[in-house]
């Protein structure tokens, strides 16, 4: 099963960068992941949507091909961060790859709530009529990484507790996608 990651912070070193790392890793057996290049994407344009440039043709052939994708997410301000409102601004003109598209949400954050807001917008614009997203539903499958600093060491998640409900959600996405 193929699956994309969006992954929402452009920086190295990122405790949401590791937590994508580790779910590649982790599910490499049972999974075909790859992280998109988000940084690649240039501002959406309304001008440029009909032909755009090379990095925008394949990211959203990644993403059409992809059987799910996975969003991790940091929380910035509230919400997600520009890049991946940027990149799913592309998904939802002319072609629209994510509607209907299995989706699932992760996010990491040094606080105590995780990113409890940022995934709620981002289920809110998931849900937008351009996007139209099959999100794997909230009230048991938010993968929300609180005290994330914590929970990773040298660049991967290591959180026990952490790592076995993230095994459990994983495990409900792939069931949803084959359904």
């Amino acid at each position: 099963m193929k699956m994309v990651v969006l992954l929402g912070s452009l920086r190295k070193e990122s405790i949401n960068r590791s937590v994508a790392e580790t779910i590649r890793e982790r599910y490499r057996k049972e999974l075909d992941i790859e992280i998109a290049d988000l940084g690649g994407l240039p501002l959406y344009n309304q001008d440029d949507e009909n032909h755009p440039p090379e990095s925008v043709t394949s990211f959203k052939q990644q993403v059409a091909e992809a059987d799910g994708v996975i969003i991790v997410t940091p929380e910035y301000n509230w919400s997600i961060p520009g890049v991946l409102k940027n990149a799913i601004d592309w998904c939802s003109r002319v072609d629209k790859v994510l509607i209907n598209k299995p989706v699932m949400a992760v996010g990491a954050s040094p606080t105590a709530f995780g990113t409890i807001r940022a995934q709620a917008h981002l289920r809110d614009i998931l849900a937008s009529p351009g996007v139209q997203a099959r999100v794997l539903p909230a009230a048991t499958n938010e993968v929300l990484v609180n005290f994330a600093a914590d929970k990773v060491k040298d660049g991967r998640l290591v959180d026990e507790t952490t790592l076995t409900f993230l095994d459990k959600v994983l495990s409900q996405f792939v069931k949803q996608i084959k359904q």
